[in-house]
């Protein structure tokens, strides 16, 4: 059985010592940075050795490719896509071509990970962004209203599934209002109860229905003064599974952010212990992976079934024209310059 854990690599190739750790420890996942992707044929032999060190042809492997600044693949090997922002400019000019757009994209970014076998990637972002805040969200953004993000933000998902390939919201409950950022320090969000749940949380709502979703470092002092919403009972418990209604797989945010307090094993097993299912742990840091996965159980329960129902939607690639759908990009983003 897979533990409790996502974990990064150090570079382009796994060293003996990161095989023999995949081989005893099973982590669930395996995420990817801009470190670990040169080209394809590498990027195709480095999923490979992680799926064949433990065991599952199916094992989820990660990336964050959003679009804009957040893009682990780039160019000339792959397309630079658009940004949250222009795929919300795009919505306000005409919000059925926005959702033709977002879908798009999704599209087209699934089938680039597709093909080198990746099958998780890590949007679409829900956070609804506040005036006078920390810009790591910033453009991002799909916008600024709840019901433009929720809309969006359903087309990127709907489209990255529809070519193999599963999304994970964030940053549940929401990051918009954080006025540092969270991979420095520790934001803290003083908003009403009615505040988030006029707002923030509106969009994960909308999307409760997903296989797989990611907390925010963040302390909402109106649920839990004291813990990030990652380390919070009361956040994850009552806001994110009760309020929300997300019943899907739900990993951290990444532990060796330093928003968090603690070392390894503690952050690990606080996150477990506040209700989430898999800890997230990116740097590929040998020493640091090594207590993650020390710290963590085998995968069960809840957990466990949230696991598998996740990998239950992955699915074959529907038919698609990527040269039309490069085409219709184009002609999209034209159209809302």
């Amino acid at each position: 059985m897979a533990k409790a854990f996502i974990s990064g690599c150090a570079e382009t190739s796994l060293n003996a010592d990161e095989r023999n750790f995949f081989r005893t420890e099973n982590p669930w996942g395996l995420i990817l940075f801009a470190r670990n992707c040169l080209e394809p044929r590498q990027i195709e032999d480095l999923v490979a050795s992680f799926r064949d060190c433990v065991g599952r042809t199916d094992a989820p492997v990660l990336i964050d490719q959003e679009g804009g600044r957040v893009q682990r693949l780039t160019a000339p090997q792959w397309p630079i896509y658009p940004s949250g922002a222009k795929i919300a400019d795009a919505y306000q000019a005409n919000p059925a071509d926005g959702l033709a757009l977002a879908r798009n994209i999704a599209r087209l970014i699934a089938d680039d990970l597709y093909s080198l076998g990746i099958n998780v990637d890590c949007l679409p972002i829900l956070d609804v962004p506040q005036p006078n805040v920390h810009k790591i969200i910033g453009d991002r953004a799909y916008g600024t209203t709840p019901e433009m993000i929720a809309q969006i933000g359903r087309a990127m998902a709907e489209g990255l599934m529809e070519r193999g390939v599963l999304p994970v919201i964030k940053h549940i409950p929401g990051h918009g209002r954080a006025v540092v950022d969270s991979h420095l320090d520790l934001p803290v969000v003083s908003a009403s109860q009615n505040e988030l749940r006029q707002s923030d949380f509106l969009p994960f709502a909308d999307l409760a229905d997903m296989p797989l979703g990611m907390t925010a470092h963040i302390v909402y002092t109106a649920f839990d003064g004291e813990n990030s919403a990652t380390h919070s009972a009361r956040v994850v418990e009552d806001v994110i599974r009760g309020e929300i209604g997300f019943d899907g797989l739900l990993m951290t945010d990444d532990l060796s952010m330093k928003a968090l307090g603690g070392d390894y094993a503690e952050r690990s097993r606080r996150a477990l212990n506040a209700g989430c299912d898999v800890v997230l742990h990116c740097n590929g840091a040998f020493e640091e992976m090594a207590a993650v996965a020390e710290a963590v159980p085998e995968l069960s329960g809840y957990a466990a079934q949230r696991a598998d129902r996740a990998i239950d939607c992955l699915c074959m690639p529907r038919d698609y024209d990527r040269q039309t759908a490069l085409a219709v990009l184009d002609d999209l983003m034209s159209k809302s310059a």
